[in-house]
């Protein structure tokens, strides 16, 4: 009987095995009736194709991979069946970056400079998503000492301004995803720490900050943020201090978040807690360059990296998500931020980190495939709701987020 090829694309582990489990539940199984189950799974995911007759799914941004069917009667035993799959399973990545850069306090050109610079060099380097730090647009720390008109003078609307303007150019140049830090004038006439996100083929999206306390000027937004995206992905963001409280991260990933952007301005600050953080002395960024590895020790010490550690991966792993933390680093104002840039994957892995004490654009791919098997979305998939009423709760001792920095 004269032998046929027929080649077949498979593009991730997700629904493959269950549905092949399916099809061979029989004895046998002949090749005509793989193909139209196939057809037909495609049509609901695309998960499993015949490629001649589908050409222009090579647009996938997937590998290929040819298999040999013959058109006769073969059997395949489902205690084989995992062995067999896991020899045809291919990888989905997208590479993705963080930043870490020391903006200047008030020049909103100089530091747009900076992220375009990045961009261009992350594009470069086939990037196909960007996460800046929080306020680098218009820098942080300062923001605290500011009257009301001079944070105004600071600020733009999210969709329209300046920044959004000139994002979405990159974006569509570059077919990039970037996000990146401002100081919002919403249009209620309030002010917010939020965070643009721009795409080359859809709208632009913001994310206010849910725990403002930079400024007395600023309000704190009320709702979360998920960004659909065409990479087959959803971004979730959550802006620094948001991080910290394990309720936000959750819920960002129960609104379906697979990547999460985390931009901080964090690292050297004034604690009263007992072993976390701590101030840099000043003197140790001026002189970075006559003695890099003591400003170094102490970006990796409980002050920065020692600290980010104990916290940060755990919102990756226990939720599911990937997640990109990009920070300021070096002087800022009277507080020396730590770096530590990061990309962390959905199994709490850390993928790529900067140990660098200056700007720094770290990159890596993030292959999507094991989000379905990450542990975080198998213990989600355990909750008891019911349980959690607790939680909601108005509890005695609760602070305003101003306050509570004040004296953490």
């Amino acid at each position: 009987m004269k032998m046929k090829e027929q080649v077949i694309l498979v593009s991730s582990w997700t629904s493959i095995e269950n549905r092949f489990h399916c099809l061979f539940q029989a004895n046998s199984i002949n090749t005509q009736l793989l193909i139209t189950a196939a057809e037909k799974m495609v049509s609901e995911e695309p998960v499993l194709c015949p490629v001649k007759s589908r050409k222009k799914l090579i647009n996938f941004h997937i590998n290929i991979l040819q298999i040999n069917i013959h058109r006769v009667h073969f059997k395949i035993r489902s205690a084989t069946i995992s062995s067999f799959l896991k020899g045809v399973i291919m990888k989905k990545t997208i590479r993705a970056a963080t930043a870490q850069f020391n903006h200047k306090p008030g020049d909103k050109e100089y530091n747009l400079r900076v992220i375009e610079v990045m961009c261009r060099k992350a594009a470069s380097e086939g990037v196909r998503i960007i996460a800046f730090p929080e306020m680098c647009v218009t820098g942080y720390w300062h923001v605290r000492k500011l009257d009301y008109g001079q944070v105004e003078a600071l600020s733009e609307n999210a969709l329209t301004g300046e920044t959004a303007r000139k994002l979405k150019a990159l974006s569509l140049e570059l077919n990039m995803i970037i996000g990146a830090g401002i100081i919002e004038k919403g249009e209620d006439g309030k002010l917010y720490n939020s965070y643009i996100v721009t795409q080359p083929d859809r709208e632009t999206r913001f994310h206010r900050k849910l725990h403002c306390f930079i400024s007395e000027h600023m309000a704190s937004g009320e709702e979360y943020t998920i960004i659909e995206t065409s990479l087959g992905v959803k971004i979730g963001v959550l802006i620094c201090w948001d991080n910290n409280l394990i309720e936000n991260g959750r819920c960002t990933a129960l609104l379906g978040a697979d990547i999460l952007m985390a931009p901080h301005q964090t690292g050297g600050c004034v604690s009263r807690s007992l072993r976390v953080l701590g101030k840099i002395d000043l003197r140790l960024w001026e002189e970075r360059e006559s003695d890099p590895e003591a400003l170094r020790r102490e970006f990796q010490s409980v002050k920065g990296a020692g600290w980010l550690k104990r916290w940060l991966p755990a919102r990756a792993h226990d939720n599911g998500m990937f997640v990109l933390f990009s920070n300021g680093v070096g002087r800022d104002d009277d507080e020396v931020r730590t770096g530590n840039a990061m990309i962390i994957d959905c199994f709490g892995e850390v993928l790529a980190e900067s140990k660098e004490i200056c700007d720094d654009l770290i990159i890596s791919d993030l292959d999507t495939g094991l989000l379905s098997h990450a542990t975080g979305r198998n213990w989600i998939k355990g909750r008891r709701p019911e349980l959690y009423g607790e939680i909601t709760k108005e509890r005695s001792g609760r602070m305003d987020v101003r306050t509570l920095k004040a004296i953490e």
